[in-house]
């Protein structure tokens, strides 16, 4: 079989003779010298190849961007922007990660492209035995919507941690991690935390993640605000792109020192869900609103927002004005042009774009100009929902005051 992640290629080069593409079988991965080739051929993943009668039970979803090989770089961790070095490892239920130190002190993410859905599969489909259809849904997701996604919010004005796929061979300096992280695809992104600022924002004093962000307020009180109007922009841009997965741990913060004064502008980071194709007689079943609300399927029409609010959202956002929203809303109609939206999804390669881009472009066009509407149906469900009572999800641990557990900015 030529399957690994997917069906990997590389490019043999020679300063006389042009690049020629070779098919590489699974064992063949380890008697490649990957250090004699800055980059590979490679699709993600073969797994998720469909059928008609597949196709129609489990939905067409990225199948055919999941096999589609792209040319991605090689990299090397010891020679990696200075020589990287391993922090921890990390991941969340889905996701297996490596977080690492760059030779200038900023922290960037290994982030596995391929997922284990397992933790995300309601009971009822246990019950049903259908695992393997949940597990077949990661088709849903967009090996490389992360790029396209920071490419829009680029032009949205948005922070982003400007993920790139890369290839990593197996190499000395993983030692233990070679076996799990060696030969294998990810996407190589910043740390949403770092004493080292590697974003646009000027006078910055360090990047926190949000149950830091907490145990920092109970310290500094009224001298540590959010920057409310960014918050919002970026939960609107969430809206925009379909990221339905945007829960506290998904978000590091930017902090900038003035005056006495802390302000913590929002960083989102885990891009995983955005454009989140859910088709299929099964699947749309499963995330019925009624059954599975928090899973939302990228289409033209927002179909359940309650879904798309979350516990950050009203700790953070309770009581702000509606004219904020509206504002934010405005102002991202005005920045996401059609000529943006799609110059911003032509930044993947050609095979990317052609077989999903337009329609992609298409569905945001569609909910930008409904952006407003959108926006103060999203805060009145904030408002309906109430002050936060239960702690941000990665802060069940910390010792917060009941005022702080319920609300950041209700002081």
């Amino acid at each position: 079989m030529i399957l690994f992640i997917g069906a990997v290629y590389f490019s043999v080069s020679g300063k006389s003779e042009e690049n020629t593409a070779v098919i590489l079988n699974t064992q063949d991965l380890e008697t490649v010298n990957f250090r004699k080739h800055d980059s590979v051929l490679i699709a993600a993943s073969t797994l998720y190849r469909g059928n008609f009668l597949k196709e129609a039970m489990q939905g067409e979803n990225y199948r055919e961007a999941w096999s589609t090989p792209v040319k991605i770089p090689v990299v090397f961790l010891d020679t990696l922007h200075g020589g990287m070095i391993i922090i921890k490892e990390g991941g969340g239920s889905q996701t297996t990660s490596l977080k690492l130190k760059s030779s200038d002190g900023v922290m960037y993410s290994l982030r596995s492209i391929n997922k284990d859905p397992d933790s995300h599969v309601p009971e009822i489909a246990r019950k049903l035995g259908l695992e393997n259809i949940i597990t077949d849904a990661i088709s849903a997701s967009h090996p490389y919507g992360a790029v396209a996604a920071a490419a829009l919010a680029e032009a949205a004005g948005v922070l982003h941690t400007y993920p790139r796929p890369v290839f990593v061979p197996k190499q000395k300096f993983l030692g233990d991690f070679n076996e799990k992280y060696g030969n294998r695809l990810f996407l190589l992104e910043l740390e949403t935390e770092g004493e080292v600022n590697p974003t646009p924002v000027e006078g910055v004093k360090e990047l926190v993640e949000t149950d830091d962000l907490q145990e920092l307020k109970m310290e500094l009180g009224a001298r540590l605000q959010i920057d409310k109007s960014e918050y919002i922009k970026s939960r609107l841009f969430d809206l925009l792109i379909g990221d339905w997965d945007r829960h506290a741990k998904q978000y590091g913060w930017v902090l900038v020192e003035k005056d006495s004064m802390l302000l913590a502008h929002p960083l989102p980071g885990d891009r995983d869900n955005v454009f989140f194709k859910l088709q299929g007689v099964i699947p749309n079943i499963l995330s019925h609103k009624s059954i599975e609300p928090l899973v939302r399927p990228f289409e033209k029409e927002i179909d359940h927002m309650p879904g798309l609010v979350y516990s950050n959202d009203r700790y953070f956002l309770y009581d702000t004005p509606e004219e904020i929203f509206i504002k934010e809303a405005e102002d991202l109609q005005k920045m996401l042009t059609d000529k943006k939206i799609y110059a911003a999804l032509r930044t993947w390669p050609k095979a990317f774009y052609e077989l999903d881009g337009p329609e992609i472009a298409e569905k945001i066009a569609h909910r930008r100009d409904n952006l407003v509407a959108h926006a103060v149906e999203f805060r009145n469900l904030i408002q309906e929902k109430g002050v936060l009572e239960e702690p941000l999800k990665g802060s069940e641990d910390l010792d917060l005051s009941p005022e702080l557990e319920k609300c950041f900015e209700c002081e």
